[in-house]
């Protein structure tokens, strides 16, 4: 097991792309904290990981309050004796083009898909600084390297987080911490709802994606959960700073 004696935190992960990185870290022997705001869904990943034999514990809060981050963080930290690990994850779409975008929508982009990772990777950071090593992975998208139709709040706030990571990236190299930045393109989970209903409905997005991915289909959550151990181990060892493209191809037409 690649991950044994490790520790990893990992938000967002009471479902989807979140739930398949926490399950294959715990796999490979990481003793997972499963952040979620749903208690129904963080102790839903938790079970499943315990029924397959790994260690977890549900972390149940909302990563955009930030009391409740750091103090779930720290405990978690406090509990193990290190943190080896931190997948920032949790993030959401918000539909809408420059016109008709709320406001509201896009200040709550701003603060789950970039500010929560930025204040994640800032608390464990002086762990990680003391103990030599560590590895942050923060989740952007597909949408954070090219267009995405009328999504204006999804797409900038994806960008940034690949401005983020290289920052962090350039930053901590010389401490032993590396940070790279996933991103996924079309994974059948309910993360896509927002995008789905702008584009009419489910038949419009199969043949959005059967027009625009060379692959022709969705990704697997367990696809893209192994592109996330591959970052997060040491098989990745000499990589930061890196952007990962987990798309089927769509990228390079």
């Amino acid at each position: 097991m690649i991950l044994q004696g490790r520790t990893a935190i990992v938000t967002g992960a009471g479902s989807g792309i979140g739930g398949g990185a926490a399950l294959i870290m715990a796999r490979e022997g990481a003793i997972v904290g499963v952040a979620d705001r749903s208690e129904d869904g963080a102790s839903e990943t938790v079970a499943r990981i315990e029924a397959a034999g790994g260690k977890a514990q549900a972390l149940v809060f909302d990563v955009t309050n930030d009391q409740a981050l750091e103090e779930n963080f720290n405990a978690f930290i406090a509990q193990h004796g290190r943190i080896d690990i931190l997948h920032n994850h949790a993030g959401a779409q918000v539909e809408g083009d420059l016109e008709n975008v709320s406001l509201q929508g896009f200040d709550a982009s701003w603060q789950l898909n970039v500010r929560a990772h930025f204040l994640g990777a800032r608390i464990v950071m002086p762990h990680m600084k003391r103990a030599g090593r560590g590895v942050i992975l923060n989740t952007s998208s597909s949408s954070g390297v090219l267009y995405d139709r009328e999504m204006i709040a999804y797409t900038t706030t994806k960008h940034a987080v690949i401005a983020m990571t290289r920052q962090m990236a350039g930053d901590y190299a010389r401490f032993g911490i590396r940070v790279n930045a996933l991103c996924p393109g079309w994974v059948d989970t309910q993360f896509n709802a927002p995008f789905i209903s702008q584009m009419g409905g489910r038949a419009q997005i199969e043949k959005y994606i059967a027009e625009k991915v060379p692959m022709g289909r969705w990704a697997s959550v367990e696809e893209i959960a192994e592109s996330v151990l591959f970052l997060v181990s040491d098989r990745s060892s000499y990589m930061t700073g890196q952007i990962l493209v987990v798309d089927g191809g769509e990228t390079v037409v």
